[in-house]
């Protein structure tokens, strides 16, 4: 294989066969069924299949079979099945579905309206996670046009990441026939601590979701005629997250919900602060003179990374600031979002936060909690030498720099469920959510050159591939 034909093809096949796909991706609005219940009936799902159905039957190798599963009440799955003259499988993930639009898109940006600018691709779902299909896609052409003997390619794609993927289950099970036992697992929906080289993702914290909600009263009564009687649902919400969390400093008080961090993890992580510096925090888009919970970048890192951590994502019950008039509401109710640790048995988690919540509820308010299914997190097992040499190949070439590793915040619950599925399989976790790409977020990003590249290594480890 010759490195720079396979960087100028993929760069040239990124910018004519891939871009012009990938702005029509990011104008259809569709959202994971956990944000647009109707979501069938809206057809952005199905338009979006069929789009990339399109492109997949156009740019894909002659020998190989694309399917597309549609099960009743189940958002769809694709999988494209590529022959291989080398032995071995390799199975490649991504997802089509996306988050909501969320406020704060800068002047001239929207979430369904591509926009290139300064070499990075602004729109919803661009780079978590439609980028991956084309990518994959590529990344295997480029080695057939050098006539590379590839291993088994298996592309599958889903479309509920976002909602946890609750369908994925059955459907790994309904095409374990196609799937086969993939030797080594490369996922496409992880993070970049920066774009110069090549990142892979160790570990996913879990996820614990749900929405907590206190009664107090049948209906909303004048503050004056009520306060000082009448506790406040939102003190009692406030006072009920204080079993959980030292709001002072923001750590988790219920010793259940930690673990042990691993001492490889922490020299990693160390390794990641010494290259990274400030970066670890300055390129989130502070407000005013706000800084992070601690000056110890180390610490900052694995409480993101290895640590239970809560946030408060959405609220019911208050009023716009505007129409808030004198009243004492009748209820509070906050959805919560509780990251907890890679090695965290996430149902263990959620009886955990269940009993903290729920044991004696203060003034005998009426006290509920609406579990979301839990996500579990994931650790990737040790990494076998010749995929460990494959990685630094790739980046030295690719990027000139060494391969660096890292732990997401962030949850991906397909990587747990193949790591049960597959427990002899090698794993790569990647991807090009790098500084300030917002994934979630106003303003989501790809960023085009880091994309190429990543694509390259992508192919350079394939390439390396042993059984």
């Amino acid at each position: 294989m010759t490195s720079e034909k396979l960087q100028k093809f993929i760069n040239s096949f990124w910018d004519d066969k891939i871009l012009p796909t990938l702005f029509e991706y990011i104008k259809i609005p569709n959202k994971s069924p956990a944000f647009d219940p109707e979501w069938e009936a809206n057809g952005y799902m199905d338009k979006v299949v069929k789009l990339v159905e399109d492109w997949a039957n156009l740019h894909r190798p002659d020998n190989s079979t694309l399917h597309t599963f549609r099960e009743k009440g189940m958002t769809p799955l694709m999988i494209l099945d590529i022959p291989g003259k080398a032995d071995g499988t390799i199975l490649m993930y991504g997802h089509l579905d996306k988050q909501p639009e969320m406020e704060g898109w800068a002047n001239g940006l929207d979430p369904w309206s591509p926009v290139l600018k300064d070499d990075k691709l602004y729109g919803r779902g661009g780079a978590d996670d439609g980028y991956a299909v084309f990518a994959s896609v590529c990344a295997v052409k480029s080695l057939l046009e050098q006539g590379i003997d590839i291993p088994r390619i298996v592309i599958l794609i889903e479309c509920s990441e976002e909602s946890g993927s609750p369908d994925l289950p059955f459907y790994v099970d309904h095409c374990a026939h196609i799937i086969g036992s993939p030797d080594l697992v490369i996922c496409l929906d992880s993070g970049a601590g920066n774009y110069e080289q090549f990142w892979t993702t160790t570990s996913l914290r879990g996820l614990i979701g749900c929405t907590l909600k206190v009664d107090i009263l049948n209906e909303g009564i004048h503050s004056g005629g009520g306060s000082g009687i009448v506790p406040s649902s939102f003190r009692i919400i406030r006072q009920l997250l204080s079993r959980l969390e030292d709001e002072k400093v923001g750590q988790i008080i219920v010793e259940d919900l930690h673990v042990d961090i691993p001492d490889n993890r922490i020299e990693e992580v160390k390794t990641m602060v010494d290259v990274l510096g400030n970066k670890v925090y300055n390129t989130i888009p502070w407000a005013g003179d706000a800084g992070p919970i601690t000056d110890d970048k180390v610490e900052m890192v694995l409480n993101n990374t290895w640590r239970p951590m809560l946030s408060v994502v959405g609220a019911d019950g208050l009023p716009a600031v505007k129409e808030g008039g004198n009243v004492l509401r009748p209820y509070t109710a906050v959805k919560l979002s509780l990251r907890i640790p890679p090695t965290l048995d996430a149902y263990f988690a959620q009886q955990t936060v269940e009993n903290v919540l729920l044991n004696h509820s203060p003034y005998g308010a009426k006290v509920s909690l609406a579990f979301e299914e839990p996500g579990r997190g994931w650790e990737t097992p040790p990494l076998s030498q010749w995929l460990n040499n494959a990685i630094q190949t790739a980046s030295e070439t690719v990027f000139g720099k060494q391969a660096l590793a890292m732990g997401e915040g962030g949850s991906i619950p397909f990587m747990s469920l193949l790591g049960e599925k597959f427990p002899e399989a090698q794993f790569i976790i990647t991807g090009v959510l790098g500084p300030q790409s917002n994934a979630h977020g106003p303003n989501e990003f790809l960023h085009i050159p880091y994309v190429k590249k990543l694509t390259a290594c992508i192919g350079v480890i394939i390439e390396s591939f042993k059984k």
